[in-house]
C-alpha cells in the first residue's frame, strides 16, 4: 500500500469520526472498492440480503436438550418470558437457504477440523453450530474439552472436530515493563491455527472497549508506542496484519478461510429509529426496508481489508441481517448477570442463522 493511499485512507476515517455528514461518502468509497466475490455464492444469489419471516417450525433445537450452551447465552433457562424471537427464519430475496442438516454436515466434513478464531462472538457461533449438529444427530458420540484459549468438540464417529481459539484482537497483547501492550503488527499465536481444513475468523467487539474493560494499557504501531489511537485506524492496521498472516500461512488448496462479519450491538434505539429504547424488552425484529443506522464503519474496514487479501476468503456478511434482530439479545437473561447484554445473542437464536449461511457456503 502506497504512502499516499495510507494517508488518504486514515484521513477518511478521521473525517468520518469528526464530521458525521461525510459518513455516506466514506461508506460509498469503501463499498465500491471491495470485492463482490466475497459476498456471493457461485449461483450469484446474495444470501445476505433478504428479510426475516415468521416460521412456526423454528427453533432448530431446544436449549434444554443441547449439552453445549454456556449460561450467558441460555436465555430461556434464565427466565426470558417471550419466545417469539425463536421463531424467525432468514429468507433471502432471490433464493432459498437449504435447511441445516447435521448428518449431511458431518458426512461432508468427515475427518476435518473447523477452527473458529476470535472473541466471545466466535464462542457464540461455535456453540450454536455444536447444538445444531447435536440436535440433528442426537445419538452421535461426542467429546468436549473446554479451556482458554482452546476448546474442542469432537463428533467421534465422523472424526469432525469443532475447535475454538479465543483471542480478543487476533493480534497480540504482551505484558511489558510499561504495562499491557496491544501490538498491531504482531501475531504470535498463529501456529495454533495451522493444519485446519476450515478457518473462521472474527474480530471487532473488543476494539471499542475503554476504561476498566480495556485489556491493554498501550498500543504499539510499528516502532511507535501510544497511550491510545483512533480505534477504527487500529482495527484496520490489526486486520491488515491478520491478512498478511493468512497470505503467508494458508494454503488455499487445503484450507478454506472465512471471516465472520461484524456483529452489531443494540444499546441505542436511535440506530433503529427508537431513540428512547435499548434492546431491553424488544420482542420483534426491525421490519423496515432500510436500517436507519446504516453500515457500521467497522464493516466497511473489513470489506477494504478483504478486497486486498490474496488468499480466497469468504465473508459471512452477517451485519445487516443481524442489525434487524434487536430482539435476539440476552438482555438481562444471561446467567444471573446484572448488566444489560445487547452485544451477544441468545441460543437458540440468531447465530443459528449465521451457521445456516456458513453451511450454504460450504455446500456451494
Amino acid at each position: 500500500m502506497s504512502t499516499l493511499f495510507k494517508s488518504l485512507f486514515f484521513s477518511a476515517l478521521f473525517v468520518f469520526i469528526s464530521c458525521q455528514q461525510d459518513k455516506a461518502n466514506a461508506q460509498e468509497y469503501f463499498a465500491n472498492s471491495s470485492s463482490s466475490n466475497i459476498r456471493k455464492l457461485g449461483s450469484g444469489c446474495n444470501i445476505f440480503r433478504g428479510k426475516w419471516v415468521y416460521d412456526a417450525s423454528y427453533p432448530l433445537y431446544q436449549a434444554s436438550t443441547c449439552p453445549f450452551i454456556d449460561q450467558q447465552f441460555n436465555c430461556q433457562k434464565f427466565g426470558r418470558p417471550d419466545q417469539s424471537y425463536l421463531k424467525y427464519r432468514w429468507q433471502p430475496f432471490s433464493c432459498n437457504l437449504p435447511r441445516f442438516n447435521g448428518l449431511a454436515f458431518l458426512e461432508k466434513m468427515r475427518g476435518k477440523k473447523i477452527l473458529f478464531v476470535g472473541d466471545s462472538l466466535s464462542f457464540n457461533i461455535w456453540q450454536s453450530l455444536s447444538c445444531m449438529i447435536h440436535s440433528s444427530v442426537p445419538q452421535a458420540k461426542y467429546t468436549i474439552e473446554q479451556g482458554y484459549p482452546h476448546s474442542e468438540i469432537t463428533f467421534v464417529d465422523y472424526g469432525v472436530k469443532l475447535l475454538l481459539y479465543r483471542t480478543t484482537y487476533i493480534v497480540d497483547i504482551v505484558q511489558e515493563n510499561i504495562g499491557r501492550v496491544l501490538k498491531l503488527d504482531s501475531i504470535s499465536s498463529g501456529d495454533a491455527w495451522l493444519g485446519m481444513d476450515v478457518l473462521v475468523f472474527n474480530s471487532w467487539h473488543w476494539w471499542v472497549h475503554t476504561g476498566r474493560d480495556q485489556p491493554w494499557d498501550y498500543v504499539q504501531d510499528g516502532t511507535g508506542v501510544h497511550k491510545d489511537m483512533n480505534r477504527l485506524v487500529a482495527f484496520y492496521k490489526g486486520m491488515t496484519t491478520w491478512a498478511r498472516w493468512v497470505n503467508r500461512n494458508v494454503d488455499p488448496s487445503k484450507t478454506k478461510v472465512f471471516f465472520q462479519g461484524i456483529s452489531p450491538i443494540h444499546y441505542e434505539g436511535k440506530d433503529w429509529g427508537a431513540p428512547s429504547k435499548s434492546c431491553a424488552h424488544e420482542t420483534e425484529p426491525f421490519f423496515g426496508t432500510k436500517y436507519p443506522a446504516g453500515t457500521p464503519m467497522s464493516a466497511v474496514v473489513v470489506n477494504k481489508v478483504l478486497s486486498r487479501i490474496k488468499v480466497p476468503t469468504y465473508l459471512l456478511d452477517i451485519t445487516l441481517l443481524s442489525q434487524y434482530r434487536k430482539d435476539a439479545h440476552p438482555t438481562v437473561y444471561s446467567g444471573g448477570r446484572n448488566s444489560l447484554d445487547c452485544s451477544h445473542w441468545c441460543l437458540p437464536g440468531l447465530p443459528d442463522t449465521w451457521n445456516q449461511l456458513f453451511y450454504s457456503a460450504l455446500l456451494s
